[in-house]
């Protein structure tokens, strides 16, 4: 048996202690048909089957108890409280701050446990297996729950990890292992219904210190939808009005929150992952964002599905005003894995209805233009007649001014007009090379 060349992942361990070192490689590959089964290419999914193998190199012959596969994965969260004041510990019954670290906090969930034996029983009325010198190789397969998994997480304050390991068992030599991780995705569809719907918020803030307020900074911020996938921009809509005399700056920000329970506390981690700035805006001006994007970096997907750890997301569009608190709203934000497709066409009615409200986020002009609205529409023969009054036509053109000038101005007050169409009815021939020249 060989070693398989560039398939799958590989975890390997060195030479091992026991009889002259006999165990010259133990290694652990999965395999990339594996990977790419029902993960989407990104990792594995509830459900996927997970098959590898175990190699085992060896300089001589080599007794063995057994080697076994464990697959595992869990949740973990720890962390210690800061160190709190100790009431009345001190002179005359002072409060101090006690020496050392707080409380700990620890909390662990389960996902994945399942244990294998990939060695055959050994012979009848012996204890141990013995293996030749040489190259083995010992292939497993298992599947992965149906119950929904946790997504792969590393953070702050705890993680959620799962690893393959294979544990070889030798009579009086301490075991040894060799393990490696398996990168597990909770798949999230952007295109559901609940993150399809546009975010919109507002927001207004006094600018001034105490009775010297110097006008308001208004604020108002939309997104198309609220789930996003990595490597997207996302385009903002937002408008800023300037009320005050200083002179401010806009920004957005995407910000990740990372929240851990443990022993009924909780532990939160905030971090900026993506951000983009605007343009100053003087005193008593305003400016609009119709569309500034700002792109998703590389992040974990959301995790809204574990007990212990929380991964969430919101967009942060602030301003940045000298001298004052800044003035911020923030709009939620899931981070899927499955994109969206065909947003604008099946979104259009959702996304046009919500522009009603807010007229000045009129952001695209229509790809087919509408037709100017008929005459008949407009004005009712009721109206034409009440304005236009009955005047007998000239009889010749030496009569023609016999009634007053106005007259003839109101009857061409509600003449209809022309025709609408795209196509110039009455051309000019005019040669495409035709000298055109400037007054300078």
């Amino acid at each position: 048996a060989r070693f398989p060349r560039g398939r799958g992942a590989m975890a390997a361990a060195g030479p091992g202690p026991g009889a002259g070192g006999a165990v010259k490689t133990l290694a652990l590959v999965l395999e990339d048909e594996a990977r790419r089964g029902g993960g989407g290419g990104g990792g594995y999914c509830s459900g996927d089957t997970v098959s590898g193998q175990v190699l085992l190199e060896l300089a001589g012959p080599l007794p063995l108890r057994g080697l076994r596969l464990e697959a595992a994965g869990r949740a973990r969260v720890a962390w210690s409280e800061s160190p709190g004041a100790v009431p009345g510990a001190g002179t005359w019954g002072v409060s101090v701050r006690a020496p050392g670290p707080g409380p700990r906090r620890e909390a662990e969930v389960r996902y994945l446990d399942i244990r294998q034996s990939l060695l055959r029983d050994p012979p009848e009325g012996e204890e141990n297996l013995v293996l030749l010198d040489g190259r083995h190789e010992f292939p497993f397969s298992f599947q992965l729950p149906q119950e929904p998994l946790v997504t792969s997480f590393t953070g702050k304050y705890g993680s959620i990890q799962y690893y393959v390991k294979a544990v070889l068992e030798r009579p009086a030599v301490p075991d040894q292992s060799v393990q490696t991780e398996l990168q597990v995705i909770s798949h999230i569809d952007v295109s559901s219904p609940a993150l399809l719907t546009p975010v919109l918020r507002s927001q207004e803030k006094m600018v001034g210190c105490w009775f010297f307020t110097s006008g308001p900074v208004s604020l108002s911020a939309k997104i198309e939808r609220k789930g996003y996938c990595n490597g997207e921009a996302i385009p903002i809509y937002a408008e800023i009005e300037n009320c005050s005399s200083r002179l401010i700056v806009p920004k957005a920000a995407i910000f990740q929150t990372q929240t851990y329970l443990a022993s009924g506390k909780t532990k939160t981690f905030r971090q900026m992952v993506a951000n983009v700035r605007g343009n100053h805006i003087a005193s008593g001006s305003t400016d609009t964002w119709n569309g500034k994007t700002l792109k998703i970096p590389p992040v974990s997907p959301s995790i809204l599905d574990c007990c212990i750890i929380r991964v969430e997301y919101s967009l942060a569009v602030y301003i940045h005003i000298p001298g004052a608190k800044k003035l911020m709203i923030e709009m939620p934000l899931v981070i899927g894995t499955i994109p969206c497709i065909g947003f604008s066409s099946r979104n259009s009615s959702i996304t046009s209805q919500f522009s009603m409200d807010m007229s000045w986020l009129a952001l695209t002009m229509p790809e087919h233009p509408e037709a100017p609205p008929n005459y008949a529409d407009v004005v009712s023969e009721e109206e034409f007649s009440r304005h236009v009054p009955a005047y007998p036509p000239p009889i010749d053109c030496e009569e023609q001014l016999c009634c007053p000038v106005f007259a003839y101005i109101q009857e061409f007050r509600f003449q209809p007009p022309p025709l609408y169409s795209e196509i110039d009815p009455h051309p000019t021939d005019v040669e495409e090379m035709q000298p055109v020249s400037f007054m300078l």
